[in-house]
């Protein structure tokens, strides 16, 4: 019924003299523009605070201009067709009409995206540097359908221009093939979350360091010496990397240790562990523990096990641990050996005799 009496309608306007059924449409189109406007203006921040999240907010509001310019545009279309003009004339006002539609609620997604884009980068849950791939993406392929459907308005054919654009896009392809692998090496690394910023990782090559950014092409590695190491993002998406801050940031280190054979193990258990409660930086959950590892050639190997908040400290609590252990070895008197090898030299046909033993001591290295 809502149709027919629809056409009704536009039967009655086209009774009227052109002129003012023009203003008829053209004037309705824009009352209804108006109460569009109204009613978003109206309904907009309701919707908007009832539901969470900024994102939504950005969404509605910029719906709303395009909604009603599309009305506008669309009456203003219908008014033209009253006149009596040629098909080939009112064929053209139609793909006018469209061509500026499409163009509005095109310029309308992009901005759309642009302001989906900075809420998100607000938001704690998402990356920073990975939005502004997305807002990439997003803009690109809102313009590339605009342009398609405009150029179909227009009926040109776009066979010719989709196979140039093939051979452009091989050729780009291959001169930038670096970049490309980039690109998608920086995808994929985000799909896997395999690192954040702020994170600190080991990379297959031994550097180590904190994660300082991540862009399309790079990331950017800040090593302990405070060197900037800048990685392709496809040689690090190819080889392994290992992420110290997930999925936690505790860090667990382990501190060897010898001592000499006959030495009283439960001692040396209580001195390590009462070295580990005196440091500051060790968690006190989980426990610092010792484990006893094995009778070495020269000593009974031990391991001080303990739990850091941050990998950043790693190196310098261990050096504070491995301190912290000698002074208290040093104090109760525990020795803590080094190899020892013994040399029997023999000689005869009249050669000077040579001492029966000879102990050559070798201490420990670093």
């Amino acid at each position: 019924m809502q149709t027919a009496a629809l056409m009704d309608a536009w039967t009655a306007i086209e009774g009227m003299p052109t002129w003012q059924g023009f203003v008829v449409v053209v004037g309705g189109s824009l009352l209804l523009a108006m109460a569009i406007h109204a009613g978003g203006n109206l309904l907009v921040p309701r919707l908007t605070t009832s539901i969470p999240g900024k994102v939504d907010d950005v969404i509605l509001n910029g719906l709303h201009p395009a909604m009603y310019a599309t009305v506008v545009l669309a009456g203003a279309g219908l008014g033209l067709m009253l006149f009596d003009l040629s098909a080939a004339t009112i064929e053209t006002i139609r793909n006018g009409m469209l061509s500026l539609v499409t163009a509005v609620w095109a310029v309308t997604l992009v901005r759309i995206g642009r302001g989906v884009s900075r809420r998100v980068t607000d938001s704690r849950y998402i990356d920073k540097q990975v939005v502004p791939i997305f807002q990439n993406v997003w803009s690109a392929v809102v313009i590339g359908v605009a342009i398609v459907l405009l150029l179909s308005y227009w009926q040109i054919d776009v066979t010719p221009l989709l196979a140039s654009a093939g051979i452009l896009g091989i050729i780009i392809g291959l001169a930038a093939q670096d970049t490309i692998a980039n690109f998608f090496g920086s995808l994929s690394l985000y799909a896997d979350g395999t690192y954040h910023v702020g994170d600190y990782v080991v990379l297959e090559s031994g550097e180590r360091g904190r994660v300082e950014d991540i862009s399309v092409r790079s990331t950017i590695i800040r090593t302990r010496d405070d060197i900037m190491i800048t990685v392709p993002n496809a040689v690090l998406n190819k080889g392994a990397v290992i992420n110290e801050s997930s999925p936690k940031r505790k860090r667990r280190i382990k501190v060897p240790i010898g001592v000499a054979y006959g030495t009283d193990i439960d001692q040396v258990e209580e001195i390590l562990l009462s070295v580990a409660a005196n440091e500051t930086s060790v968690e006190s959950r989980p426990k610092p523990r010792v484990r006893f590892r094995e009778f070495g050639d020269s000593a009974l190997h031990f391991e001080l096990l303990c739990w850091v908040p941050n990998p950043a400290r790693t190196a310098r609590v261990t050096h504070e641990l491995n301190t912290g252990i000698y002074h208290a070895f040093q104090d109760a008197g525990i020795e803590i050996p080094f190899p020892q090898r013994d040399v029997r030299v023999s000689m005869t046909d009249g050669a000077e005799p040579a001492p029966a033993d000879v102990a050559e001591r070798t201490s420990v290295g670093d």
